[in-house]
């Protein structure tokens, strides 16, 4: 059946436009521009949608996230707005109650960050032995890159005073013995030996982090790092009808062929594999994200963070993705891990300039140098900024690395002008999949305290929105597909109640998303998501 929408801006990005009118049939545009032109066209038994005033634009592209973690964390307690251990002890608690978990079951909270507590401080192995004493307890840093394990999840992973942390990783010790805390490598580790939930849980889950994407306009979402340990709940995903958004896959180099032969033999529409993920990298706001010049306060004043790749293996990993003839993301956030990012893909295009037309991804870029960005151009490189970082840990950045580095985060007005193609994400479950804040972050760029964190790197709210339309698609090479609204493209929508282009910047982040259509059906209508309370911020 065809649809026509009409009676509010049709925002179309392309050059700006605007029309009045847009007819899709078949999960596709048929036709874009004034009302009476195409209402003459449209068949007898068109469905009419009148937009009483909204605005719709292309479906937002969700450039970088981990699907599948933010299903996890429908399954897990959340510690975000935790200031205390007590609040922390009475979060788990209610949480154990509710699931009405048996002693010795795991427990992982996440979204949590000392920066948040009272005293600025992460808990000791006995604060964590206390906050749940018949449990298994891991608790996630806010940054996914970091955690905490209590007594009882040591034991279980066999962590003694004798355990080596794995290359690119950190396992914490004091006195001889750990502390519980670890970091990159080390953490993923132990992560993945943890126990998986049940199917049923799990689609149930799936369902819910769908659901949380299309309520926030999304009609393309990411797997940022699918793992061997996540294949058996991809087997149940796709052999499911649960998906209606378009997934698009980055696995490790050791799972690629596997995880693309799954995908090819369940014949889901929705679900592709785009290529490979590498970490060369941590956190800015923890410290671990790889700097050139040294991070201030601290024991040491010369650390600069640290690394998780070798130069040789960054190199073959650019190799392998030329040779599969795929794209690579790779997490760098700080400017000496993009340096290295840089450096790699040189020295990889000399052997496989094929390379550039495949747009390997700088994931977050966070402090990309300005002395680099022209540089990453001139690779074919994309530069995908978490420019909400502005807002979430602002304030943080200052203290770790000065005024003059924190307010250059997230580059997008120097990367426009030195044409580096730059898209935005949340890498969700770090921060919602909001993409209406992470437009008023590009354009207001204020932290939680009201501090304007470099007022020179802020776009316009066409720059930040082409970011998460148009550039987006042309990052995953769906630029014939998605991103605009022209006929032959997908009928991928979004509907806002006002149009962005015309409201004031500040009021950017007040817009609110009345649906989302993908392929011409409504997958969201306001009031019919579920959301997790996680995320209501």
């Amino acid at each position: 059946m065809q649809t026509l929408f009409y009676g509010g801006d049709i925002v179309t990005m392309t050059r700006g436009t605007t029309a009045q009118a847009l007819l899709a049939e078949g999960g596709r545009i048929l036709e874009v521009g004034d009302l009476r032109t195409i209402s003459e066209k449209a068949g007898g038994a068109c469905r009419r949608v009148d937009l009483g005033g909204a605005a719709l634009l292309p479906a937002f592209i969700d450039a970088h996230s981990h699907f599948t973690q933010v299903a996890y964390s429908f399954l897990q307690v959340s510690l975000n707005g935790t200031r205390t251990l007590q609040d922390i002890q009475a979060r788990i608690s209610d949480f154990a109650r509710e699931k009405a978990l048996s002693p010795g079951a795991w427990i992982t909270a996440w979204d949590f960050d000392p920066a948040d507590m009272e005293n600025g401080k992460a808990p000791s192995l006995a604060d964590l032995d206390t906050l749940a004493p018949q449990h298994k307890l891991v608790i996630r840093h806010k940054s996914g890159h970091m955690g905490w394990f209590n007594s009882a999840a040591l034991e279980a992973f066999g962590v003694t005073a004798q355990t080596k942390a794995p290359d690119g990783g950190r396992i914490e010790m004091q006195n001889g013995s750990p502390t519980g805390y670890m970091e990159e490598n080390a953490f993923f580790h132990y992560l993945k030996q943890m126990p998986p939930p049940d199917n049923a849980t799990l689609l149930q889950s799936y369902r819910k982090a769908q659901e949380l994407y299309a309520s926030h306009g999304i009609a393309t979402v990411q797997e940022g790092m699918c793992t061997a340990e996540m294949l058996p709940a991809y087997k149940h995903l796709l052999s499911s009808d649960l998906l209606q958004l378009d997934l698009v896959v980055y696995t490790d180099l050791q799972s690629f062929d596997t995880t693309r032969t799954l995908i090819a033999q369940s014949g889901n529409p929705h679900c592709r594999v785009g290529g490979v993920k590498i970490f060369l990298d941590g956190s800015p706001q923890g410290r671990t994200a790889w700097m050139r010049a040294p991070y201030l306060g601290g024991d040491d004043p010369v650390y600069c963070g640290y690394g998780v790749m070798s130069d040789e293996q960054v190199y073959e990993a650019f190799c392998f993705a030329a040779e599969k003839h795929i794209q690579l993301l790779a997490h760098c956030n700080g400017d000496a891990a993009c340096e290295q990012f840089l450096r790699c893909l040189a020295r990889a295009e000399e052997s496989f300039p094929t390379l550039k037309a495949l747009r390997p991804v700088m994931i977050h870029a966070q402090f990309l140098g300005e002395d680099q960005i022209r540089k990453a151009a001139a690779l074919g490189a994309v530069a995908s900024f978490f420019v909400a970082h502005a807002y979430h840990w602002g304030d943080v950045h200052l203290k770790n690395l000065g005024k003059a580095r924190a307010e250059n985060l997230s580059p997008a007005s120097a990367a426009l002008h030195a044409d580096l193609p730059f898209t935005f994400h949340q890498d969700a479950p770090v921060i919602a999949p909001d993409m209406l804040e992470t437009l008023w972050c590009a354009v207001r760029r204020q932290t939680k305290s009201g501090v304007t964190l470099g007022a020179h790197q802020a776009v316009s709210a066409a720059a930040a929105l082409a970011a998460v339309t148009r550039t987006a698609a042309w990052q995953y090479g769906e630029e014939m597909q998605k991103g605009t609204l022209i006929p032959g493209k997908r009928a991928d929508f979004v509907i806002l109640d006002r149009n962005p282009l015309c409201v004031l910047p500040q009021d950017l982040r007040t817009l609110q998303v009345l649906a989302t259509y993908k392929d011409g059906e409504a997958v969201f209508a306001q009031g019919s998501a579920v959301c997790s309370p996680a995320f209501h911020r």
